[in-house]
């Protein structure tokens, strides 16, 4: 039976942003059921609230969250109740060929970006019982989910809620860019175009394994200020600034350009900052249909390359927890990262903080 309403941040294609009351069901076999803790607020929800990603179903937002084990389904056997966990958006089925190879971020068998889960079911449904579906398989934006297994990864119970909602999607796509995607080495040299929640978890992963030079640009000052404490030694104003040619007469040009905002004029001018043998990194996620446009000839004369990058090519299950501790050790400021911190009922707000670079990560709390 379905459990009693509870609020939840819904987008409908309708009527558009709003909050709704919904039921969730039980966990069923090879789930769990999780009550949310702490939620981010992420350009990728933003995209289906601006149009960019169309829907055709009402969904509950948010797929960047932490929380705590309320109860598990027949057959779950890595989680129990009680535990605390981050989740993934990114569910692998774990039996495709992708998966298969160990590229579980380019799964193949995954429902969640159909937005459902893996039997092609939501645990939601409005006053009315009518089905409302879980963005990106999660749908964080109220204050309790059922998700897969393999969606809720175990961290310990030391890690603030706030944090391991970041390293649901921001911090591990972007130090999982520098790590997994590009490979950066110590003593190699990076730009890096947009210094929001993404952006920032590149930058820090450039100083986790010692890049040198980083250079961070965006238009907000103090996006750009929190970026040097991070980890950038040079930082640009976008707006004043020619990039390209600045990377080109300072250093000959950057072995890695990483573009964190979508943006396909930006996209375009990054082999421009490359030197020959470098990299262009698409970290952020451009609007459905964008195109971008290079000259074939540079990128083949000087040997650059494009490299896409999903969820920084991660394993949720693996580099989560290994972020997690590093977070512990020290090693990643990510209490730096949490801009404001605001009550789910705030959500428009908080789209409202995306949109006008207002503060860092603003993370809401059900």
């Amino acid at each position: 039976m379905p459990s009693k309403l509870s609020p939840a941040i819904v987008f409908d294609p309708l009527s558009g942003l709003g909050s709704r009351e919904v039921s969730l069901r039980p966990a069923g076999p090879g789930e769990v059921e999780i009550d949310v803790r702490a939620a981010g607020v992420c350009h990728s929800d933003l995209h289906v609230v601006t149009g960019d990603w169309p829907s055709d179903r009402p969904l509950v937002l948010g797929h960047e969250a932490a929380g705590v084990v309320t109860a598990v389904g027949a057959g779950v056997t890595s989680l129990k109740t009680g535990d605390h966990v981050v989740l993934s958006w990114f569910a692998p089925c774990r039996r495709c060929r992708k998966c298969v190879a160990g590229m579980a971020w380019l799964c193949t068998g995954t429902k969640a970006v159909a937005n459902m889960l893996p039997d092609g079911s939501t645990p939601f449904a409005d006053d009315q019982g009518e089905p409302v579906w879980p963005y990106l398989g999660l749908g964080a934006f109220t204050e309790r989910l059922v998700v897969p297994e393999v969606a809720a990864v175990k961290v310990p119970d030391e890690l603030p809620f706030n944090i391991g909602a970041l390293l649901g999607c921001s911090v591990t796509t972007g130090v999982g860019a520098v790590v997994n995607t590009a490979g950066v080495r110590p003593g190699e040299s990076a730009v890096v175009i947009g210094t929001g929640g993404v952006g920032l978890s590149v930058v820090m992963g450039l100083r986790l394994v010692g890049a040198d030079p980083v250079i961070a640009v965006d238009l907000s000052p103090e996006r750009l200020a929190t970026a040097r404490k991070f980890g950038a030694t040079h930082t640009l104003d976008g707006a004043g600034t020619d990039v390209a040619a600045w990377c080109q007469e300072e250093f000959g040009g950057v072995d890695y350009a990483f573009e964190a905002i979508g943006s396909p004029k930006v996209i375009g001018t990054l082999p421009a900052m490359l030197t020959s043998g470098g990299a262009a990194v698409l970290v952020g996620m451009a609007a459905t249909g964008a195109t971008a446009e290079f000259d074939p000839f540079d990128l083949a004369d000087q040997g650059k390359r494009i490299l896409g990058c999903n969820y920084g090519s991660s394993i949720g299950e693996i580099d989560i927890p290994k972020l997690a501790r590093l977070y512990l050790a020290g090693r990643l400021p990510l209490d730096d990262l949490v801009g404001r911190t605001r009550p789910l009922h705030e959500a428009a707000a908080a789209f409202d903080d995306l949109r006008s670079n207002t503060g860092v990560r603003t993370i809401l709390e059900p």
